[in-house]
């Protein structure tokens, strides 16, 4: 985080140097020939789809700009005009990360004008690469005379030890101290078009795919064994746990000769990894949220890590809001229509930032918890880094007072008031509180010392040591004196997984059915990949807390044995095939159209990159008393020869089924096999062979069938079409025969909600909105999960409506 700050005095020599180390080694020069194997690297240079793929730089916090749309081009239909400038690195930029590469050549051209009438009659602009932290390189530059267009064409050489992670590419004028002074000279509009960075084609990106067994059967922790993830955020909604992750895996790049990644890169990190579980073993990836980038949902972002996530009505609308650090700068939040959204940001500017109230002196504003009180008002936890140098030195080792909570507004996107001190004993990051028996906890992640915090001391008795959890209890969720304290929480994950495992810690506490469940990180995953050398790339695991009669904690002890299975899996439905108890050698991908589980707003994914030898497993499936009859598996072939082998009990268990995957190559088709004999509860592994040296397929989703006589819930469903207020709305019933509660999901293709615990004889009722004035006819489907004799049943009824329309 340190390192993406940079002073002014710092980049002025960085730039100048830059330019120097060009005229000396001649590398602005006329452009050279393309070479056929060569490409352009920038995406909509020319402009003819507005900004699309552009945004003001923000490499630095006082950088800021606005980019629009001018017809005024040099070719084509348009140009970008840059107004509002706020600094001389104020202009349009591109992510080229993943692009270009250390050692390679490149040829920049582009077009640029300016016409401010009491601007310089010719003005020097620079293309300019910022490599990140305060590494920026002067490529090519040109003088324009004003009013008329100046050509930018030269050729420059990156570096063969650059990294270029996260190289962006920007437009700017020479740097100044003062820009404001004369705006005039230094911070006129300008215009930009038909830019262009060719050279060699990017490279393919390295596989992901972790071969190794990372979750061993039998252990739950960590996890998942088949991508990494970070700074869980427990979410219980309709009966799952949904864990929202920082995706270390997005700079992921293993050596495809030793295996070894360079280290985790957080300044890369712009997504955010979601999985779920019902059971809290069998989790079900469902992909990554792109949330910041220029891409991303909010684009005036550059990262997304440590998520934070709730719920609440607003308006008469429940809502979803995700939480995240924006960096190490600020923090933001964003809107979904279900945890699995669709995401939407209903802010252009950051939640929480240096303006915000009570937070000037905050380091690190980051690391935003949220927590909504049983009354409806909504708060905010976050903060942390480097303590207030004007406070002495013991008290900014063991009170370094770098933590804050604000109550947010009604509307979930905006704070009330000022942000209070939470005086966190030895504190660093992670702030989190829950609620339980009229008490408020706070945990938080404590600091390693060294002269951020006052030099390395001895923490006062009872308080953290370094990178531990510590944890306060409160009546009070605005109030955190040292004295509410209560003790360790956890210690540094290093103390029960070994070397290689240590570094920040960071946490969350969630209940689900009746107890409650502390997520944590380590690097486990990247241990049994690359032994006690790691690179920083971590993964979630989760035990159970235990309280005192007190109210105060034990301490948590962290295995891999992790929690215990809360229920058996129902098999018997449709569900992702990208749901795993434990995994090998396999990959996952989203791909177009929805859930087949999960609804038509929701992401769908499949199970790639599988060869022959790989599998994947559910734990503690249960076939029930009468059996299984079958298995159908939604596939893609991609080779001919392919099977999907199933077994009970281990990767070289009974075969109870083969699926022959023998369909056209290409086209996705579905495949059955039987299956005799099986009944009762049984971890099912699914082995996949086939020839060696190619992918076989992909698989999108299970389903198994009963043996005949497997009960089912007396459920019925109801579907209409309606007008309210010129728009059309889809209504959706479900009524509960049982003589036991149900849990219901109502799907459409306009969005679904579950109810737990649906009452014998009560509905569970929506209406969802489609903001249209018509809908075409349809079928919504309802999904009743509830107890028979004891076995877990899922039950599937559908109902249809008819188009309507509403008269607009």
């Amino acid at each position: 985080m340190k390192q993406r700050l940079r002073g002014a005095t710092r980049r002025r020599v960085t730039a100048v140097a830059a330019v120097g180390a060009m005229l000396t080694a001649g590398l602005v020069a006329p452009s050279a020939p393309v070479q056929a194997a060569e490409q352009n690297l920038i995406v909509n240079g020319g402009f003819e789809a507005g900004v699309a793929n552009w945004f003001a730089n923000n490499g630095n916090p006082t950088d800021s700009a606005v980019l629009s749309s001018t017809p005024d081009a040099y070719s084509g239909t348009g140009a970008v005009l840059v107004t509002g400038r706020a600094t001389t690195g104020s202009g349009p930029m591109q992510d080229l990360s993943g692009k270009v590469q250390a050692g390679q050549a490149y040829t920049l051209t582009a077009r640029v004008k300016y016409e401010n009438a009491n601007g310089p009659a010719t003005k020097q602009f620079f293309a300019t690469m910022h490599y990140g932290g305060s590494t920026y390189t002067n490529l090519v530059s040109v003088v324009a005379t004003k009013g008329q267009w100046a050509q930018f064409n030269g050729t420059f050489t990156i570096p063969a030890t650059q990294n270029v992670s996260t190289a962006r590419l920007f437009f700017e004028t020479p740097w100044t101290s003062a820009p404001a002074s004369n705006p005039d000279l230094h911070l006129m509009d300008f215009k930009l078009d038909d830019v262009s960075v060719v050279g060699a084609a990017p490279p393919p990106p390295p596989s992901k795919t972790i071969e190794v067994v990372g979750k061993l059967p039998g252990e739950h922790n960590p996890l998942i064994g088949h991508k990494f993830g970070a700074d869980g955020f427990g979410f219980v909604h309709g009966g799952r746990v949904y864990l929202y992750l920082t995706n270390d895996t997005q700079g992921y790049a293993p050596d495809p000769v030793t295996g070894v990644s360079p280290g985790i890169n957080y300044g890369s990190i712009n997504q955010i990894t979601l999985i779920s579980s019902e059971d809290l073993v069998n989790w079900t990836d469902h992909g990554e949220i792109q949330v910041a980038g220029p891409n991303g949902v909010a684009p005036f972002t550059g990262n997304s890590w440590a998520p934070g996530m709730a719920k609440k009505t607003v308006n008469g609308k429940e809502k979803f809001f995700l939480y995240y650090a924006n960096g190490g700068g600020s923090s933001n939040v964003i809107t979904g229509e279900s945890p699995l959204g669709p995401w939407t940001s209903e802010r252009t500017s950051t939640l929480i930032n240096g303006g915000t109230p009570g937070a000037e002196d905050v380091a690190w504003k980051f690391d935003p918890a949220p927590l909504v009180d049983d009354d409806g008002q909504a708060y905010l936890y976050f903060g942390g880094g480097p303590a207030s140098t004007s406070m002495p030195a013991a008290e900014r080792f063991n009170n370094p007072k770098n933590i804050r909570a604000i109550k947010l507004g009604d509307d979930m996107i905006s704070t009330q008031g000022s942000a209070v001190v939470v005086d966190t004993p030895v504190s660093f990051e992670a702030a989190q509180v829950f609620k339980r028996s009229g008490k408020y906890y706070l945990s938080y992640s404590s600091h390693f010392g060294g002269p951020d915090f006052g030099g390395n001391q001895t923490p006062l008795p009872g308080y953290p040591g370094a990178g531990q959890i510590g944890y306060l209890i409160s009546d009070n969720p605005m109030s955190w004196p040292k004295e509410t304290y209560a003790g360790v929480l956890f210690p540094n994950q290093s103390q029960f997984f070994g070397a290689g495992t240590g570094g920040n810690n960071h946490q969350s506490v969630f209940e689900f059915e009746g107890k409650y469940y502390f997520t944590y990180h380590a690097p486990t995953l990247n241990k049994r990949i690359n032994g006690n050398t790691t690179q920083g790339y971590r993964s979630p695991h989760i035990q159970e807390l235990t309280f005192n009669p007190d109210g105060t904690i034990q301490q948590v002890v962290g295995t891999y044995a992790g929690v215990d299975q809360v229920r058996n899996f129902d098999p018997f439905r449709v569900f992702e095939a990208e749901t795993f108890g434990w995994s090998k050698g396999v990959a996952t991908a989203k791909v177009d159209g929805g859930s087949a589980q999960f609804g038509t707003s929701a992401p769908n994914l499949v199970v790639r990159d599988i060869d022959s030898g790989d599998w994947t497993a559910l734990s503690s499936v249960d076939f029930g008393t009468d059996g299984v009859a079958s298995v159908t598996a939604k596939v893609r072939a991609l080779a001919a020869g392919g099977r999907i082998q199933v077994r009970l009990g281990d990767v070289a268990g009974p075969v109870v089924g083969t699926v022959p995957v023998d369909t056209p190559a290409g086209g996705w088709a579905e495949v059955t096999a039987a299956i005799e004999g099986v009944s009762g509860v049984h971890d099912v592994y699914f082995t996949y062979e086939g020839p060696a040296g190619t992918d076989l397929f992909e698989i999108d989703s299970w389903e198994f069938e009963a043996a005949t006589g497997r009960p089912e819930l007396p459920v019925t469903a109801s579907a209409q079409a309606r007008c309210v207020g010129g728009r059309a709305y889809v209504a959706v019933q479900a009524h509960n025969g049982h003589t036991a509660p149900v849990d219901i999901t109502l799907e459409t293709v306009h969005g679904n909600r579950t109810f737990t615990g649906v009452a014998p004889g009560a509905n569970a009722y929506q209406s969802f909105a489609t903001r249209a004035a018509s809908v075409a006819a349809g079928t919504a489907t309802v999904r009743a999960t509830g107890t028979i004799d004891g076995s877990t049943v899922t039950t599937v009824a559908t109902a249809t409506h008819p188009a309507i329309s509403c008269g607009r």
